[in-house]
């Protein structure tokens, strides 16, 4: 039986606009016994003590019904003849109608205050929010802390859903965490539009729900990273729309903590690859004098043993000549390591010449002998070949690379072609072979150092010589490519600037006469 009455009393207690009656009639009640003691002026000031009250703690509809309601409060007990609305002057009526403006605007600016002490704090927390996000953005260590911290703002505040869309290697976003509901097709359009454009964009709910959902653009200062959507139940539409400043700043956060993790990781790439490079020039630099000079000791008594008196049988004088040959390999290949070490410590400077091309191309074929006995070096050049500018070393280096990585892969007695081309700017030179060719899935990384056409190959070699090739080439100013011609074999060409050659003035048949 109590509990209709409990009900009752709470709904009463909840309404302000009965909270503001009570308020009055209890001011009339403490104010009626005092009737004959107070002057009427001062019992005004009871009533707009009432109406300031109800105004900071109720608001202002409460408040203007507490004003309208203390002037006939007042009216009615306090004013003669009491008990009635009757006035018995008319100065009264000037009493009343002052007293109602002053309770209106008091309410007013009670009410104005306390909305602004409301909005006041409610900045205050949001901006307190804000920095507590910001913080933990800024000691994110991987993207999916980045949501972490983001989507449980959002939830707090909001009481929002949120999905990150970030792009992979080919620009395709994914969600970085899978969501409780899969994303549908339209919903993937819309944020692929929004990454495309960086515009904001409304839509409906990602998840197919009857809410909405708010995509915003994550911008770095470089390029978008990403996508953010925000969905919320159809309650927390209006929501959605009033505080879109407050969710651009959060995607602001977003964005900023993702690229910096970004660019961390770069830095990161960078740093190791300069350590690595830096360990790896070392150990080839360190490797390559080490290995030398037991390399020419060995070659030297090989020599050494060919020209000894008496000469030796014919079956150690052939394993003598294969020690010999196999050393003065071995020590090619040292010499290759280290000229890459040279060559990546920046410590080799060009030493150019005009010179024609023709000689050093035949000083290499003339320097790798042996290794070029069975395979015919047809050499096809124009006979109006200017002359170029390079170092006459370096470039003989790669000639030698060349023709032997021709040799070693080309079969028994098959030809390797050396020809060039000129064209306005560059010289073009090419040399091919019959071989099986390049792998076609390694033709962007042959150039590589330790790089080899086949990993488990059974010719000799380290992989160096085409990386060496690669830097001599553009130390002087041209570019190395490899590819397979359609009638077979495998070519490496390369170009060199064709430059200005100097005038070279020919000496008069019948010279000067004296």
């Amino acid at each position: 039986m109590m509990a209709p009455a409990t009900l009752s009393s709470r709904r009463v207690l909840r309404n302000p606009y009965l909270l503001a009656l009570a308020a009055c009639g209890l001011t009339a009640l403490i104010a009626t016994p005092l009737r004959d003691r107070l002057d009427l002026a001062n019992t005004v000031m009871l009533f707009l003590l009432a109406v300031v009250l109800v105004a900071v703690r109720l608001g202002r509809g409460p408040a203007v019904l507490a004003a309208f309601c203390s002037v006939a409060l007042f009216d009615f007990f306090f004013v003669p003849p009491h008990l009635s609305f009757a006035v018995s002057d008319v100065q009264y009526l000037i009493t009343f109608s002052v007293m109602l403006a002053v309770a209106l605007i008091i309410s007013h600016l009670t009410t104005g205050l306390a909305r602004q002490v409301h909005t006041a704090e409610a900045r205050e927390l949001q901006t307190r929010s804000l920095y507590e996000l910001a913080k933990a953005l800024a000691g994110a260590l991987a993207q999916t802390q980045v949501f972490a911290a983001g989507a449980s703002f959002l939830r707090e505040n909001l009481r929002a859903d949120t999905v990150l869309l970030l792009p992979d290697a080919q620009d395709n976003l994914h969600a970085i965490v899978a969501p409780a509901n899969p994303i549908s097709l339209a919903a993937e359009y819309t944020a692929r539009s929004v990454f495309d454009s960086g515009a904001v964009t409304e839509a409906e709910d990602i998840a197919g729900g009857e809410g909405r959902s708010l995509l915003l653009p994550l911008k770095g200062s470089t390029r978008m990273r990403g996508v953010l959507v925000i969905s919320v139940k159809p309650d927390d539409e209006a929501l959605l729309r009033r505080q879109r400043s407050l969710l651009m700043t959060v995607a602001s956060l977003m964005a900023i903590a993702i690229e910096r993790l970004h660019f961390v990781e770069v830095a990161q790439d960078s740093q190791l690859q300069v350590a690595s490079e830096r360990l790896r020039s070392s150990i080839l630099s360190a490797l390559s004098h080490d290995v030398r000079t037991p390399l020419t000791v060995m070659y030297g008594l090989a020599d050494a043993l060919t020209l000894s008196k008496p000469s030796l049988s014919p079956a150690a004088q052939e394993t003598v000549l294969t020690i010999r040959e196999q050393a003065l390999r071995l020590n090619n290949m040292v010499g290759n390591l280290l000229d890459m070490a040279r060559l990546q410590a920046g410590q080799v400077r060009l030493r150019k010449e005009w010179q024609p091309l023709e000689e050093v191309v035949g000083a290499s074929i003339k320097l790798l002998g042996t290794g070029l006995q069975e395979h015919a070096v047809k050499v096809t050049l124009p006979a109006d070949l200017p002359m170029l500018e390079f170092d006459a070393v370096l470039m003989e280096r790669v000639f030698c690379n060349l023709l032997e990585n021709a040799a070693k892969y080309s079969p028994d007695a098959a030809d390797i072609e050396v020809r060039a081309q000129a064209s306005d700017a560059m010289i073009e030179i090419t040399i091919c072979n019959a071989g099986a060719g390049f792998p076609p899935d390694r033709l962007a990384r042959i150039f590589d150092l330790f790089e080899r056409g086949s990993v488990e190959s059974a010719v000799p070699g380290f992989g160096v010589g085409l990386a060496i090739c690669r830097a001599i080439i553009e130390a002087h100013g041209g570019a190395i490519r490899a590819f397979n011609p359609e009638t077979g074999g495998g070519c490496v060409c390369f170009t060199l600037p064709r430059g200005t050659p100097p005038q070279i003035e020919c000496e008069s048949a019948s010279g000067e006469t004296q």
